[in-house]
């Protein structure tokens, strides 16, 4: 069986997991994470991808969107609530997309309780902290 290719795309202040509001988002980095989904998950081909800049996410969605990947898996953290670009590149790609995110947004505040990407998206998984990359992962291998 051929391995499936996976992008897991993070956006802003990601790069800060282990270290950032460890109540929110847990004590683990997500290198560490990304080694163990790799190693539990040997039908995955896994690829990562991390930006603080719109315009970087944009141009590694479109890039990863025709063929290059089997699926992404992103989570753009708090331009998913702000971004009709990375929202139009999500529905411009031919290759399907997961929304994910570590906290339950619809459990913060209000302006997180908006998703411009989630309508274009295959799915949306939210609330099961660093497990909900696992989530959408397993749902990309079924």
């Amino acid at each position: 069986m051929q391995s499936k290719k996976i992008l897991i795309i993070n956006g802003p202040n990601l790069n800060l997991l282990g270290v950032r509001e460890p109540s929110i988002y847990g004590a683990e980095t997500f290198e560490s994470f990304l080694a163990q989904l790799q190693t539990n998950h040997p039908a995955a081909a896994l690829s990562y991808f991390q930006s603080n800049i719109e315009g970087e996410l944009i141009n590694k969605i479109q890039e990863a969107g025709f063929g290059a990947v089997d699926g992404i898996i992103l989570n753009a953290a708090a331009y998913t609530h702000t971004s009709v670009g990375i929202a139009d590149a999500v529905k411009a790609i031919s290759c399907p997309v997961i929304e994910v995110h570590i906290s339950n947004t619809y459990a913060r505040e209000s302006f997180r309780h908006h998703s411009y990407i989630a309508p274009h998206a295959k799915g949306v998984i939210v609330g099961f902290g660093l497990h909900s990359y696992t989530l959408a992962l397993q749902s990309f291998l079924l």
